[in-house]
């Protein structure tokens, strides 16, 4: 994933020789269904409101918000819009760091008195700018010292609302501000935001508690601030007409029921079902049938095998039995439940409710909006239900 990108001046790609995407955006064509996601996102940043997207990691979420800045391209000729990835920034200069190589220099252009413009604006850094000698597209570079972090992003957002133009901007993996050591960056943050009115954001995560906590608790200063957009699963039979399609236009024939029993063994997560339906493409069957997916599944397991055995070496073996129990009934509403602990003889409920919360915090379980638990890591919940204990000869 690129970590930043002005939607603007992205290039425009041809259509690749397999069309299920498991990274990046390649235009409507390629994109499947989400149809009110990116209508309520269209018309929230086109009327100025701030938006939250919300779901597990590879969901969707980047494709979401490019494909609703294709629209917002395509509608409002004069609208810039800006993608942000700040997964691995560490403190709040890295943050201003990158804000300003997304945003600065795109709303004036490169010119020579665009330039000078805006050397002459910014005091905190000096940006320089110079030519890219292998693809000779235009680059800027500068360094944000630590403790001009906050007043060279103030500059940023006054850079912003000069420019006078509309802009869209989305920071990705937001929830990522509260790992920074500065004190007060969501209040930083919020006021900064507030205060530019051309400016609409769309704030994207996947750590849903850290997400709701900031932006539904009364005490928090980006309380109620933001239009809410929680991302699910594509609907079933959005995703079977479109799997179906892309075969077909390739002279070849994806069963709706292949594709179904695909669907249900990834629970319909985007980026699992995209990589089966990639590599069952790629290699060029004119039937498939459900023996293909199979063979497609085997070989990314084994291909993982190593690193799912050693998930479970880490673990305590309270915990591993616990997430074994839960990847081989899918889907589990009360983990901590008399019926479930006792089909898997996993002991007192309090050292399976531990077990739960560790493993949720490590991110290996995944706890829905709607209470239910599952393995956050489609593959290797598979992993764990066919290759269980008794039967890990099979990769040995």
């Amino acid at each position: 994933m690129i970590p930043c990108l002005c939607y603007h001046s992205r290039p425009m790609k041809k259509n690749p020789q397999n069309p299920f995407l498991v990274a990046g955006y390649n235009g409507p064509e390629l994109f499947c269904d989400r149809k009110e996601e990116t209508a309520t996102l269209v018309s929230a940043l086109s009327n100025g409101r701030n938006t939250t997207l919300v779901s597990p990691r590879r969901m969707g979420k980047t494709g979401l918000v490019l494909h609703a800045f294709n629209q917002i391209a395509k509608k409002e000729k004069d609208t810039r819009c800006f993608y942000m990835d700040i997964f691995a920034t560490q403190n709040l200069a890295e943050f201003a760091a990158l804000f300003g190589k997304t945003v600065l220099g795109k709303l004036d252009g490169f010119s020579e008195s665009a330039m000078r413009r805006l050397a002459g604006f910014f005091k905190s850094f000096m940006p320089r700018f110079s030519i890219d000698p292998q693809t000779g597209a235009p680059e800027m570079t500068f360094e944000i010292r630590a403790g001009e972090a906050e007043r060279s992003l103030a500059e940023i957002f006054e850079y912003l609302k000069k420019s006078r133009q509309q802009c869209r901007v989305a920071i990705d993996e937001f929830q990522q501000i509260l790992q920074y050591p500065e004190k007060g960056v969501e209040a930083l943050l919020r006021t900064q935001t507030q205060f530019a009115p051309n400016v609409a954001f769309v704030f994207s995560g996947c750590e849903q508690h850290l997400m709701d906590a900031m932006f539904s608790s009364a005490k928090r200063p980006f309380y109620q601030s933001a239009q809410k957009i929680s991302l699910r699963e594509i609907p079933l039979e959005s995703y079977r007409a479109f799997a179906m399609e892309k075969f077909a236009a390739a002279g070849r024939r994806l069963p709706a029921a292949v594709f179904d029993r695909a669907y249900g063994m990834l629970s319909g997560h985007t980026w699992y079902v995209q990589l089966v339906m990639n590599i069952l493409f790629s290699r060029g069957v004119k039937h498939c049938s459900d023996a293909d997916v199979d063979a497609v599944l085997e070989k990314i397991l084994r291909e993982e095998t190593a690193t799912y055995k050693t998930y479970c070496g880490m673990l305590p073996v309270g915990q591993t039995r616990v997430l074994r129990a839960v990847a081989m009934e899918k889907t589990v509403s009360t983990p901590t439940g008399s019926a479930f602990i006792r089909r898997h003889g996993l002991g007192a409920a309090s050292s399976v409710k531990q077990a739960v919360d560790a493993l949720c915090a490590k991110s290996l379980m995944l706890r829905d909006d709607e209470g239910n638990y599952s393995i956050y890591d489609r593959f290797f919940g598979l992993w764990l239900a066919r290759f269980h204990e008794r039967e890990r000869h099979v990769f040995a």
